[in-house]
């Protein structure tokens, strides 16, 4: 990082970070209806582990079903345990849904008197796409400026995998994990890059298969200051 970059002091520049995100909390907070004027039914975040295997058999029937519509026979030899594997799987694609922050981070926050770029980049993700529980695939890319404290590396990769592990689009799924980061160390600036290819793009409607989808989010700092957001973008690029 260039020592004669001129950059606000770290405490501001963590404040803005931090009351963006209040900002955009409210403006959820504020807009949570759809054009028909109807409140909108927010999905928790989280899901109790019990709850989740109470839900096995249900999901074990509904791919019962779905093979039976599909013209299929569940009780033929290759299938006789395919609903049960693909319930077990989608329980596994979604595990998510059982993590929160808090248990990922335990104690690895550590105080350092470090305020230059801390990147990790290609983290591979694994998701579901929400509107067609298919698969979608990528790198993430995640910059951030530490305020005082640092993050173990290894878990913004497991903070990728908190909010991946979950039905999604790639657009929030960006914005959550820079969220996350923020809350977790409330650094001076945040940047996270994702690049994906969705399956389905490729397996079905326009089919282009080499087709990627790159979303970004900038907090504080990576927001607002031109030469720090162009420097993490060249940094994941090299």
């Amino acid at each position: 990082m260039d020592p004669a970059r001129s950059r606000a002091p770290i405490e501001q520049r963590a404040l803005n970070c931090n009351g963006f995100l209040r900002e955009e909390k409210e403006e959820a907070a504020g807009s949570r209806r759809d054009v028909g004027g109807r409140a909108d039914q927010t999905i928790p975040d989280t899901r109790r582990e019990e709850d989740n295997e109470l839900n096995l058999p249900s999901l074990v029937t509904a791919y019962g079903s779905i093979l039976r519509a599909l013209g299929e026979d569940p009780d033929r030899q290759g299938l006789r345990k395919t609903p049960w594997r693909a319930a077990t799987a989608m329980k596994y694609f979604t595990k998510g849904y059982q993590e929160t922050l808090s248990d990922v981070l335990n104690d690895a926050i550590f105080d350092e008197d470090h305020d230059e770029m801390v990147i990790v980049k290609d983290i591979d993700m694994f998701s579901m796409c929400e509107h067609h529980l298919v698969p979608f695939i990528g790198k993430v890319h995640i910059g951030y400026l530490p305020n005082k404290q640092v993050l173990g590396l290894s878990k913004l990769a497991r903070i990728v995998e908190i909010y991946s592990r979950r039905l999604q689009v790639q657009e929030r799924l960006t914005k959550q994990i820079a969220k996350a980061i923020t809350e977790a160390v409330h650094p001076s600036g945040v940047g996270v890059v994702i690049e994906a290819t969705h399956m389905c793009m490729v397996m079905r409607g326009v089919q282009k298969m080499n087709s990627k989808t790159v979303t970004s989010t900038m907090l504080g700092v990576f927001r607002e200051d031109p030469k720090t957001r162009e420097e993490f973008l060249m940094l994941i690029r090299s």
